[in-house]
């Protein structure tokens, strides 16, 4: 994801929550577990490119953030 304008926030499953600005490239692994979505009281405006995955689908949803999971962010 490279975020163009605002402020986003990544985790990946176990990890820190990060915050992204505008300028910033975040790499995540194919398979690899991942929320990411703009901080609070923000926008976030971002490009995002991806492989699919072998079996020709390309997104696996989660289940929704919970409100716990996001208030860790470090803003």
């Amino acid at each position: 994801m490279h975020v163009t304008d605002g402020i986003e926030l990544v985790q990946s499953r176990g990890g820190d929550v990060v915050v992204i600005r505008p300028g910033d490239v975040i790499w995540t692994p194919p398979g690899k577990w991942h929320w990411h979505g703009a901080a609070p009281d923000q926008f976030m405006v971002h490009t995002a490119i991806w492989d699919g995955d072998p079996d020709g689908s390309e997104t696996t949803w989660g289940n929704l953030v919970t409100d716990d999971e996001y208030g860790q962010q470090p803003v």
